[in-house]
């Protein structure tokens, strides 16, 4: 289906659970575990049959007559939900598949349980829509694979892929781990000038910007290194600064200005 009808089906079915008198972006979410959660203490749960409540991105569905299953997706991990006609009544079940796609984040309220297969899963009691999406995921099996559009459309990439997802909290992790080192040797961390009436401290062509304020031209850095020397010049012996340097320079995969 070409994409433009597939926006203009989901918007219809925006409208649809709005005159239904249902929020499709309600504003709090009553999650009581995350994924990553429910699948570790996942016997435990099952044992004295706790009610959870889960939310999430659907990343697929299979139906099976009178039920369905879920892939459900948090920021730690993804279980499968199941959905029973018998459970939730034919209502709410028929108006989950006329209102629900694949893309959504819904809420999922139910008990856990293990499949025929030994699949941890939660058979649904309720649900409700966190999120209606008018969009659609880029397909499953290929992927976001363009390199020009991942880089463009960061939020798909990390939808699609998690190997990216986990390079971002590799990156936060290094950082932190840094910080951490620094801080225990006794430097401190400063924030110095983004916006400087005179760049310096390294070698590259500025990005020049106008504060009417007091109607004068000033740069963003270029680097922060003059004034960290001040620092040092006014009695801090150890200083450190995580922060973002400006250069209005060439562009490629591996540099950004």
């Amino acid at each position: 289906m070409p994409f433009d009808e597939i926006r203009q089906a989901r918007i219809e079915k925006l409208e649809k659970l709005r005159k239904a008198g249902v929020d499709p972006y309600p504003a709090k979410a009553w999650r009581t575990h995350t994924v990553a959660d429910a699948l570790l203490h996942f016997d435990e749960l099952s044992a004295v049959k706790t009610r959870l409540v889960l939310t999430g991105r659907i990343r697929a569905r299979r139906e099976h007559g009178g039920s369905m299953f879920l892939d459900i997706e948090d920021g730690s991990g993804q279980m499968q939900a199941y959905l029973k006609k018998d459970v939730l009544g034919e209502k709410e079940y028929n108006f989950f598949n006329e209102t629900i796609d694949i893309g959504d984040i819904i809420e999922v309220f139910g008990f856990t349980f293990l499949t025929k297969r030994n699949e941890k899963s939660l058979e649904v009691e309720k649900y409700r829509i966190l999120t209606k999406t008018l969009r659609p995921l880029p397909e499953k099996w290929h992927g976001l694979q363009d390199v020009e559009e991942r880089f463009r459309k960061r939020y798909l990439d990390l939808i699609m892929n998690p190997e990216v997802r986990e390079k971002f909290k590799k990156r936060a992790e290094i950082i932190q781990a840094i910080r951490n080192f620094l801080v225990e040797n006794d430097f401190m961390e400063v924030t110095t000038p983004t916006l400087q009436p005179l760049y310096g401290g390294a070698s590259a062509r500025p990005f020049k910007t106008h504060m009417n304020a007091l109607d004068i031209d000033l740069y963003l850095r270029i680097a922060p290194e003059l004034y960290l020397k001040r620092l040092i010049i006014g009695g801090y012996e150890k200083v450190f600064e995580f922060t973002t340097n400006f250069r209005n320079e060439g562009i490629d995969r591996e540099h950004n200005p």
